[in-house]
């Protein structure tokens, strides 16, 4: 097993990131800030629009696969810097045919697109117990999605065609977000979501989510490169410039269990509130500086989580669950595994 390494998130608006020795040191206004071990390190995401890095940086996160990302305040994914990746070519090449096989994508995006609905129920199902008797209509709403998830999770994996496939994950997204609002238990009328909305995010619960979107997938295009494959190519979300689309693909079966759970504790629990949200002059909301601290902490407090991982039978920390699953993709399309088996939460 591989051990748990950090992801160094930086905030500071005006931060400037440097090599020192073999360590990373952040200044900023000519003050060093922090000061950590490259070694220690998985991965570093910046998020501001005045944050930067030397180029001896650069290459020293390079030469030690430390992933070196730069996002919006919002965390919209903007640039990356990576090294040679480790993997073979055969390894590529594999995917690169797949990728351009649909039954051979089909089957992947299946699995990926049905644990993703699977996970949703589960997040609904467990919301409609906890509500038990003290609100019987927003538990009557939540089954009622959850069977209409159940539905579409058989329909995933009889569909013929990718497009159909992309059809079933956009139902089962709607039905998941309508009643989404009934998994919030705060009460507070600031914090009220009006459906999904992305770019940009127009209430606080989706510019919430979106931060914690973008943080799933630094991690996500990490892992993956981690392990030799091309985060660009996927085999759900098609080509397109500048997009990780496998990065997009892991996400998925991700984004209830870890994204939305965390999203949904810190606002049942009042330690994110309308207070914490800044709207801009286009009408989008963002987190505040301070708030997106403590989004940064409860993130990386539920990533030191441990579960046993369902297909492996092993003990886990649910920061190492998208490398676990990179690995048994890129089993899978070695040959080693007849099929991937996603990732199903308990």
């Amino acid at each position: 097993m591989k051990r748990h390494l950090n992801t160094l998130f930086v905030t500071l608006e005006g931060a400037w990131l440097r090599k020192d020795g073999a360590a990373v040191e952040i200044r900023h206004e000519g003050q060093t800030k922090l000061r950590v071990p490259l070694h220690n390190l998985e991965g570093i995401a910046c998020f501001g629009w005045d944050t930067g890095a030397s180029a001896a940086l650069m290459a020293a996160c390079a030469e030690a696969g430390v992933s070196l990302s730069f996002h919006t305040p919002h965390g919209k994914f903007l640039a990356a810097v990576n090294g040679f990746t480790p993997g073979n070519i055969l390894l590529r090449r594999e995917q690169y045919r797949r990728a351009d096989d649909e039954p051979a994508s089909l089957a992947i995006a299946a699995n990926l697109v049905a644990a993703k609905i699977a996970n949703s129920r589960t997040v609904l199902l467990r919301a409609a117990r906890d509500h038990g008797e003290k609100n019987s209509e927003g538990a009557a709403a939540l089954r009622e999605a959850a069977d209409f998830l159940a539905r579409r999770i058989v329909l995933a994996g009889r569909c013929g065609s990718l497009d159909s496939l992309r059809g079933v994950e956009g139902d089962s997204a709607a039905a998941y977000f309508a009643a989404f609002p009934h998994l919030m238990t705060h009460g507070d009328p600031e914090l009220a979501m009006k459906g999904r909305s992305r770019r940009p995010p127009l209430d606080p619960v989706n510019a919430l989510l979106s931060f914690l979107y973008a943080l799933l997938m630094h991690d996500c295009r990490s892992a993956l490169e981690s392990c030799g494959l091309d985060s660009q190519c996927g085999f759900l979300h098609r080509d397109r410039p500048g997009r990780p689309s496998l990065a997009l693909d892991l996400m998925e079966e991700f984004r209830p269990f870890l994204a939305d759970r965390v999203a949904l504790t810190l606002m049942n629990r009042r330690q994110i509130g309308p207070g914490d949200f800044a709207r801009q002059e286009s009408g989008a909301y963002a987190l505040k500086e301070d708030s997106r601290k403590a989004v940064l902490t409860a993130w990386q407090e539920r990533k030191q989580e441990e579960i046993n991982h369902p297909f492996l039978d092993e003990k886990t920390t649910v920061g190492l669950l998208p490398h676990l699953q990179a690995r048994l993709l890129a089993r899978h399309l070695r040959g080693d595994l007849d099929a991937y088996p996603a990732f199903l939460a308990r």
